[in-house]
């Protein structure tokens, strides 16, 4: 805690502090040994005041097959009622989450991916830094949820990699949105895995192929809806041993700016995702192999290789 200023008027004497956590500013005022405190949202990276939310992590299941949205509260699924990107409500009968088949938690319309947007996995695939956005989309039929497969292709892959990324879901309809408003327009964030296949991925070349085969795209295990981007370790952990780790901090264009940038060139819609980059520490996997993406404040998304059926 700060003191920012100390003062006294008329036989009133007190001070004025600041009290700054990860998520939120405390302003406490003493005034003749009676203390009042008032506190505010804000985000760390972009200084503005934003409204305060609850924390949620938002979860799309499928129980007793049928297809789930709901908020995950202590070990149960309480489902939605209503339009998760409107008018919502959390009131159904709580559901346990053992014996929920994970999808991916949005649906979106478009995946896009932003390539070399850390320094050193540029580096490491001998990659120029790039002077903006290296953006590629992935089909949909690549997504895959949690605790499902990630199948090695039947053709053409013959080297598979995993790439740790936090990934964002856009909240409302953005276009042509400035840097300093564009959190506005994202509902939270997720962990994503953008699984390669390298043997195909050359650096002059479009990329929508050696990464746009089915399950290369996992997302979840849910959306957690109220999350600062900056200062997030992200780590990519296979078979229980730590491949990449790498923080936000060292994204090359951050996500306010990414959001930005592909508001100017598309719309985005509600429910669409973005991948936010890769760190160093590439490396591939094989049949059987177990990948977790593991982000502080969201959680952890599993998927294991199995080998594809032809």
């Amino acid at each position: 805690m700060g003191e920012l200023s100390g003062f006294s008027y008329d036989g009133l004497c007190g001070s004025l502090f600041l009290y700054k956590t990860a998520h939120n500013c405390y302003i406490v005022i003493n005034v003749n040994g009676i203390t009042w405190s008032y506190w505010y949202f804000r985000h760390v990276r972009l200084g503005q005041n934003r409204e305060a939310k609850t924390y949620m992590k938002i979860a799309r299941c499928i129980y007793q097959g049928k297809e789930i949205v709901g908020k995950v509260e202590d070990g149960v699924l309480i489902p939605m009622t209503g339009d998760l990107f409107g008018e919502h409500s959390f009131k159904g009968q709580p559901l346990p989450m053992a014996g929920m088949v994970f999808l991916p938690p949005t649906s979106p319309s478009k995946i896009l991916a932003a390539g070399l947007n850390y320094r050193d996995h540029a580096e490491e695939m001998g990659i120029p830094i790039p002077k903006w956005p290296n953006v590629f989309i992935k089909p949909n039929s690549a997504l895959t949820g949690h605790n499902r497969p990630v199948y090695l292709p039947a053709k053409f892959a013959n080297r598979v990699d995993y790439e740790a990324e936090l990934v964002v879901v856009i909240g409302k309809t953005a276009r042509h949105v400035s840097v300093d408003r564009a959190l506005d327009y994202v509902l939270g964030y997720t962990c994503g895995n953008d699984v390669t296949a390298r043997n195909m991925q050359s650096p002059d070349s479009q990329w929508s192929l050696c990464k746009g085969f089915d399950t290369f795209a996992p997302l979840g295990p849910w959306i957690e809806t109220e999350l600062d981007p900056g200062g997030l370790d992200v780590k990519m952990i296979v078979n229980n041993e730590i491949r990449q780790h790498t923080n936000t901090n060292n994204l090359i264009f951050d996500v306010p700016y990414l959001v930005s940038y592909l508001s100017d060139v598309m719309t985005l819609l509600p429910g669409d995702v973005i991948f936010t980059g890769t760190s160093s520490g590439i490396g591939p996997v094989y049949d059987g192999d177990i990948m977790e993406v593991r982000i502080n404040g969201i959680g952890a998304l599993v998927n294991r290789l199995e080998q594809e059926a032809f």
